[in-house]
Order: structure tokens, then sequence, then C-alpha cells
């Protein structure tokens, strides 16, 4: 099966990264909407495609970040996937004038670019609680770097003249370049910088 994702972009593209190579899913697809097949208690997930898994993370209800000190509650794109990959197709369309790429390689860096590879986690010892580095497993590095992705398009999007499919591809194109103005960029540097400091 030879199929182009939306018709248009050849999911066969190199991924720099040897820890994410086994999860970040690109099979050729006709249709990217699996209706939850792979949500069973987390197991799974790695088969269900990264493009699905953006949109998903896009549809956002309750608190997606703050602006200027007001909480976001946006429902307007809960239950869409459809609107949702619409979306994303147009976002690959401005992606692809402006970057000149196959717009699912530029993903991918981006992907790979935003996933951290250290956290912390909390340790009791003795009645006191001790913050400790710890490394990251390829799935959560992936779902961190989508999460992340997906509150920086609703907070660029949210109350703004700015549409989704131009907030998708300003994030994904600024965190393809690891450049520190996309917020998962931001936030990939926040989770690591903490998790020097508490080895």
């Amino acid at each position: 099966m030879n199929a182009l994702i939306f018709g248009k972009y050849d999911p066969k593209v190199e991924l720099t990264d040897p820890g994410l190579k086994g999860y970040i899913n690109l099979d050729p697809r006709l249709v990217l909407h699996t209706q939850g097949r792979h949500s069973k208690r987390n197991f799974g997930r790695e088969k269900a495609h990264v493009i699905e898994r953006l949109a998903n993370n896009f549809m956002r209800s309750g608190t997606g970040g703050k602006v200027s000190g007001k909480l976001i509650r946006d429902r307007g794109a809960c239950g869409k996937k459809t609107k949702i990959l619409k979306a994303i197709e147009e976002a690959f369309t401005i992606i692809e004038k402006r970057e000149k790429k196959n717009p699912i390689q530029v993903l991918v860096q981006a992907i790979e670019n935003a996933a951290p590879r250290e956290e912390t986690t909390r340790i009791r010892m003795g009645g006191v609680v001790y913050p400790i580095a710890v490394d990251i497993s390829p799935l959560r590095r992936l779902d961190i770097a989508l999460r992340n992705m997906g509150i920086a398009v609703v907070i660029q999007s949210f109350n703004n003249k700015k549409t989704i499919s131009q907030a998708i591809a300003d994030e994904i194109i600024t965190a393809s370049k690891n450049d520190p103005a996309s917020y998962a960029i931001k936030r990939k540097v926040e989770i690591e910088r903490i998790a020097k400091s508490s080895r």
C-alpha cells in the first residue's frame, strides 16, 4: 500500500532520534481516524498515527494555558476531529509554501526537537520528599512533545485573529528550527533545566 498522507505528502521521512524511531508511527494510511481503538489502558498508543495523535492534542478542553493572566477554557474544537484534521492539512500547505520541504519531515524534526530527555520525579526518604532527575521513556517523550505543541496552538489561536491552521504551522516551523520562540521548545528547556538542577 503506497498511500500518501492527505493524498499529497510522502510519509517516508528520515528520523534522526534513535529513541523515537519505534514510536513515531508514519505508516501509510488513507484515513487518520482510528476511533480510539489503540487507547485501551495506554497500551498500543505507539500504533496510532502520529498526525492523529497530534490532532487529538489540539482538541483540548479545560485549561489549555494562560494568556496575560487569563485561564483559557476553549471547547471550540472538542469532538471535531474532522475539523482539526482539515486545519492540519491547511497548516501542512502553509509549511510546504514557507519551507519548501515535505511538511511531514518538518513535523518529525519539530517532535524530535521538542521531546525532553530528562525530567524530575519525587522520592520520599525518611519522611522528606526529594526531587531527583530521571531519564524519560521514548513514549513519554513523544507524549510531552505532542501535548506541549497542542497547548501552544490553543494559546496562539485563542481570542486571536490568527487561525488555528496558521498557529499549527507557526508552532511546527519554530519547533523544527529549535527556536526558543516555540512554546514546546521553551517547555522542554525548562523541564531539562529543572532536572539538571536536581541531579
